[in-house]
């Protein structure tokens, strides 16, 4: 028999004593015996021991044999998978390298055929067909990560890109335009939509991203009026799945007299906010990160925003998920001057405004019923030439390339006072869809398979 004699202290602890030899059985499979109950069978755990001794565990010897033995095994199985991850990361390391040479390679041929470096319906074409030959276990979604830093990093050795977004950085427009782009570009943080919008049109910046809508709370009406009056268009869509955490200085809910926030993001969490901290002021800012830099500043208030934010202003969390709706989306645009290819899985987006007459916008959207092509949204914001008078936003499936939607714009442009061509781009996916549907949430997914049809000419009419 083999004895485990457990003390108050740290010098007998977790020792198994097998004819006098003092070995080591972990804690987890003994069996303890009351002292008395063993000293009464007749086993001495007197002497050096003395007091110090309250328990006294019984065990087989082979069975602590077997599972120090068992131990050992799993330790030199564990050290063999760890050399060949080894042996693996050194693998992947080269064929990283191989790729960054045959991506500058890529860049040199660009420059001389005076190609732009991003490339945007490619970059995207290489992601649906990384994810569809993905065999597991990583997700897609991590997948899709992985390889979009990976894509970026080559693409930097090509050249840099300038990205303008809505700051100060960690609001959700910053989390759009890393998850689009990567890391490994030049951010350029506004403060203002119009800012980005202007940025983009005097060449400052190659792209923005400017938010559009969102899920709850519906159009952000100073990006449409900005894509009407400036010749800006729209070269991608990202949906971000919005999360909004209460943050602060404090950290009692009772100690929270203000709160900051972007008017959307507190009108997402207006419910919550109602309930949970009732009679406070509820304080707009011009974004979640102005919002947070204030919480970190004044006391007795707190920020709603994204949770990136309270490590950036050292804030604590106070409370997670606070938005009323679970499914929570943003659609941003990526704006730019570049114009894509189809891909197979495309939108269209255009404008228009109409004459004040009967049946008007009946004749102006009957082309698109007579050539099957589906309207995915419609919107419409009040001109800012004329009062009362309206101009229409819409999405279409397809891309100006395609048949139907060429027909369909011409016949429009021959019945409206005015039509301005957006942008035709590849069908946006939700970049957090796994984590989206671990929530048990619906998440949008559009795959495409790239081509290289040229854009139609209607393109031109931005």
């Amino acid at each position: 028999m083999a004895f485990l004699l457990f003390s108050n202290g740290p010098s007998t602890r977790g020792s198994l004593f097998v004819g006098g030899t003092r070995a080591f059985v972990p804690e987890r499979i003994l069996l303890t015996t009351p002292r008395r109950e063993a000293l009464n069978a007749g086993f001495n755990v007197s002497g050096q021991f003395g007091s110090a001794v309250s328990n006294i565990c019984c065990f087989d010897a082979s069975h602590a044999k077997s599972v120090t033995r068992k131990g050992l095994m799993d330790k030199d199985e564990i050290g063999e998978l760890r050399k060949r991850i080894e042996g693996l990361d050194a693998q992947i390391v080269q064929l990283l390298s191989d790729r960054a040479r045959h991506a500058q390679e890529i860049g040199r041929l660009k420059h001389l055929n005076e190609i732009p470096v991003f490339d945007g319906c490619r970059e995207r074409a290489v992601l649906d067909a990384l994810a569809a030959g993905n065999a597991g276990p990583l997700p897609n979604s991590a997948l899709r990560r992985i390889f979009t830093e990976i894509i970026s990093a080559c693409r930097a050795l090509q050249g840099p890109t300038t990205v303008s977004f809505l700051g100060p950085e960690a609001t959700f427009s910053h989390q759009a335009a890393l998850e689009y782009f990567g890391r490994s570009c030049s951010f350029v943080p506004t403060d203002s939509i119009v800012d980005v919008f202007r940025q983009v049109e005097i060449g400052h910046v190659d792209f923005g991203v400017v938010p559009v809508e969102n899920s709850t709370e519906g159009t952000v009406g100073l990006t449409l009026d900005q894509l009407a009056v400036t010749q800006v268009g729209i070269c991608a869509e990202i949906f971000l799945r919005v999360s909004h955490a209460l943050m602060s200085a404090e950290r009692d809910l009772g100690t929270i007299e203000r709160v900051f926030s972007h008017p959307q993001a507190i009108a997402q969490c207006l419910g919550w906010l109602s309930n949970k901290l009732p009679g406070r002021s509820l304080i707009h800012t011009s974004s979640t990160a102005a919002a947070a830099q204030r919480a970190s500043q004044e006391s007795g208030t707190a920020a709603v925003g994204s949770e990136m934010l309270a490590g950036v202003y050292g804030l604590e969390v106070l409370a997670r998920d606070i938005q009323d709706r679970a499914l929570n989306l943003t659609r941003f645009l990526v704006i730019g001057n570049q114009e894509n290819a189809r891909t197979g899985q495309d939108k269209t987006s255009v404008l228009f405004a109409v004459s004040h007459h009967p049946g008007a916008l009946r004749e102006a959207l009957t082309p698109f019923a007579e050539q099957e092509v589906n309207i995915s949204r419609i919107e419409s914001r009040p001109s800012k030439e004329t009062p009362w008078e309206y101009v229409f936003f819409l999405d279409l499936e397809g891309h100006l390339a395609d048949e139907g939607v060429a027909t369909s714009v011409k016949k429009l442009a021959a019945c409206v006072s005015r039509l301005k061509i957006l942008g035709s781009y590849p069908a946006g996916t939700l970049m957090n869809r796994d984590r989206a549907s671990r929530s048990n949430r619906h998440a949008v997914s559009v795959s495409d398979d790239a081509d290289n049809e040229p854009s139609s000419p209607l393109s031109k009419a931005r």
